[in-house]
């Protein structure tokens, strides 16, 4: 809205010049989304509270401990994180640009489908929420859409392919059939890891920030011509406007953090995890970075083949592989203590993200 305000203001007023740049409006709308998380946070909790007075419904083959600690904790958290990254977005995006919408509608799209979830969740006090059948028919629905969205906004060589990291001129074809199938999902592979990983305090905001942080810089990246040849990326014109969702994304989820760090005032989710997964998976599609994602992302990926691993074993041989899934629940129940385990995924997603960065230098 910023941009579209006083943008043509800026050949009269020097200072409506920043407008222009998408950098300053990424660090404009990252502060803006903290600082509504920080001052309508306690606000939103305590309306999230008022409707679900027992709180979030806690698993009961989950660790004994979460029936102490966490019961009574309000959830639907990502209330909070979506209007406080979306107040950001409004403000300080170019909303002409095309990238923002198809985005948008993922995280907004997913979001909607998390609130339903866990509405069902409090209101009738089961942790089953919507049908999975049902869920991953709207999230298939809602990647699809964009996935078309997307293709018509890439340039023509780069409209139903995928790009392969550390090679620079490899392009795998998909055909305009097969690329929205595999886009979609991408970005439900991405939402439903992410809510797979949210189980402790902290555990998965952290990552998805960091995420969306290297996420960030790749959008800047091939969305600039000069940066994306001397990198030798696939550019993607216009695509660096999606710095500025990262950012507003970046800020909301710090904001989020102040009340998620332990003891948790608020979980996330459904609402928050199905949306801030989705919106890393659009963004990959968005940058041409799919695959770069399940390295940035690897944290996630893990824990989902956890998951996979011991559903697949268990239903084979009557035995599990693991103590407990998703696996932070394997390392609680081995004794681990809830912040050691936090604070260790986190430097796992600090490294996997150097390493997904290191894939634009090695060509």
């Amino acid at each position: 809205m910023i941009p579209l305000l006083f943008g043509p203001l800026a050949d009269e007023f020097i200072l409506f010049n920043l407008v222009r740049y998408s950098t300053f409006r990424a660090g404009a709308a990252c502060l803006t989304a903290l600082v509504v998380a920080l001052v309508f946070g306690k606000a939103i909790i305590e309306w999230l509270r008022s409707f679900q007075p027992a709180g979030q419904p806690i698993r009961e083959d989950g660790p004994a401990s979460h029936l102490i600690t966490k019961k009574g904790t309000p959830t639907m958290g990502g209330v909070l994180i979506l209007a406080s990254m979306m107040t950001g977005v409004m403000l300080w995006a170019d909303l002409r640009n095309g990238f923002i919408w198809p985005v948008l509608l993922v995280t907004l799209g997913y979001g909607a489908l998390g609130f339903m979830d866990d509405w069902l969740k409090v209101t009738k006090r089961n942790t089953k929420g919507v049908s999975a059948r049902m869920k991953m028919a709207v999230q298939a629905g809602i990647g699809v859409v964009a996935a078309v969205w997307f293709m018509v906004l890439f340039p023509p060589h780069l409209t139903d392919t995928l790009a392969v990291p550390f090679f620079k001129d490899v392009l795998v074809p998909l055909t305009i059939v097969l690329f929205p199938v595999v886009a979609m999902l991408v970005m439900m592979g991405a939402s439903n890891a992410v809510n797979l990983t949210d189980g402790l305090d902290g555990l998965a905001i952290v990552p998805v920030m960091i995420a969306a942080a290297v996420f960030g810089l790749i959008a800047y990246l091939v969305g600039n011509r000069i940066f994306a040849d001397y990198l030798q990326l696939h550019g993607v014109p216009g695509a660096g406007e999606l710095v500025v969702i990262c950012s507003a994304l970046i800020g909301a989820s710090l904001g989020f953090l102040w009340f998620n760090a332990p003891p948790a005032a608020v979980f996330m989710g459904d609402t928050g995890s199905l949306a801030l997964g989705g919106a890393l998976g659009a963004i990959a599609v968005a940058t041409k970075h799919e695959i770069v994602l399940a390295i940035v992302g690897g944290l996630f990926v893990v824990e989902t083949l956890s998951v996979i691993i011991q559903v697949f074993w268990f239903k084979r041989t009557g035995r599990r592989v693991f103590l407990m899934a998703p696996l932070h629940h394997h390392f609680e129940k081995k004794g681990w203590a809830e912040p050691t385990i936090v604070i260790r995924f986190w430097i796992i997603a600090m490294i996997l993200a150097l390493v997904g960065l290191s894939t634009l230098k090695i060509r």
